[in-house]
């Protein structure tokens, strides 16, 4: 229900109309006087009045509660606001001399070559360097460089910083130099109040249980950015499979961790209908190959140019989705779009060839700058 607000000037003259309606004299309502004054006053506290009343209101519904007000809100039907995520990714350490064995520790922090923002390294038990005695990666003698997974210090978007940007080691290893070779790109601030409320539509839809928005409202409430597919009545290999669902679920990485895929499982167990069997996967990592030419314009660095065609292309293919195909022809945009300096661009392949390169539900493409070979033509 709409409320009828109304001004304070409004207000005033309605209240002097009300008053001499009801005087059969002609009353003294000029500035500064004191049946104006009286008005005046009255005027003043009613907008008081309309403000609480306004104030009330958009507290008690949900599409106008913000913050605190909302997240109160929500907390009568049991749902809370999603924390945000810290970014996550690898990086490359690299020394000089590599006649000894060198312990990178996990906890070894890093920052970026601005120094705003901090990483530290993190556990990876897959790793062929991972030690579990010393808690870290043991890079052993006659090896040059080591790639090692981190995560940013700060939650939220911070952390989401460009190819070759952590540069710096302020923790003490024997180690020289560092660097990111993909940008980071998973971290997410905690959740907006315009998500909050479209998440808790999604959890009415889901009520019924059993559902598909059942399961997707499910796996929208374990953590912000995941991108998922959900299939029916088949194996991941395509054949028929009756009562049987999968879930392919990504952070954004390519490469979720085994921490997200048990939460995500859990979460779907308490909606799945009884009877339905289910799987979840992370995706399947396709390696894009790309290689290209460039012609670089008069009055530019060669070089300059080559690294950003590099760098964009790099975040154009790590930004395709889950099931999201690599359209040949982007290559070249990008390549188009990372600089004024870039005159031509030609002798491009993916993967050796010309064509696109086509993604499942089941998979994601990716690549890093070792990936991509720019040269000058």
């Amino acid at each position: 229900m709409a409320l009828n607000l109304l001004s304070f000037n409004t207000m005033v003259s309605n209240s002097a109309a009300a008053v001499q309606s009801a005087c059969s004299t002609l009353l003294d309502l000029t500035v500064g006087s004191v049946l104006r004054a009286i008005l005046e006053s009255s005027a003043s506290v009613g907008l008081w009045m309309q403000w609480l009343i306004l104030q009330v209101m958009a507290m008690t519904r949900a599409a106008t509660s913000t913050g605190s007000d909302l997240d109160s809100w929500m907390a009568d039907f049991g749902l809370t606001r999603e924390a945000g995520t810290a970014a996550t990714g690898s990086v490359t350490f690299s020394r000089y001399v590599d006649t000894a064995a060198v312990l990178i520790p996990v906890g070894t922090g890093l920052k970026t070559s601005d120094g705003t923002v901090t990483f530290t390294v993190t556990e990876d038990d897959t790793n062929a360097l991972w030690n579990s005695g010393q808690s870290g990666y043991l890079v052993p003698s006659g090896t040059a460089s080591a790639t090692v997974p981190v995560q940013c210090s700060t939650v939220g978007t911070a952390g989401n910083v460009q190819i070759g940007t952590i540069t710096s080691i302020s923790s003490a290893i024997a180690m020289d130099t560092v660097t990111n070779g993909a940008a980071f790109t998973n971290g997410e601030a905690a959740e907006t109040d315009a998500a909050f409320r479209i998440r808790f539509q999604a959890w009415i839809s889901g009520l019924s249980r059993g559902t598909e928005a059942a399961i997707s409202s499910a796996i929208a409430d374990v953590q912000q950015g995941l991108v998922y597919t959900i299939t029916e009545n088949e194996n991941p290999d395509g054949s028929t499979n009756d009562g049987f669902f999968f879930v392919v679920v990504d952070d954004g990485s390519g490469d979720p961790p085994s921490s997200l895929i048990t939460s995500v499982s859990n979460a779907i167990e308490s909606y799945r209908a009884l009877g339905s069997r289910f799987a979840v996967y992370g995706p399947t990592e396709v390696t894009a190959t790309i290689t290209l030419s460039v012609t670089v314009a008069s009055g530019y660095t060669a070089s300059t140019v080559i690294s950003a065609v590099q760098a964009a292309i790099v975040a154009m293919v790590n930004a395709l989705g889950l099931g999201t195909s690599l359209p040949y022809y982007r290559i070249a945009a990008s390549a188009f779009g990372a600089s004024a300096g870039v005159e031509n661009v030609s002798a491009i392949t993916l993967n050796g060839g010309t064509a696109d390169l086509a993604a499942t539900s089941l998979e994601v493409i990716r690549t890093t700058t070792s990936n991509v070979t720019v040269s000058q033509a």
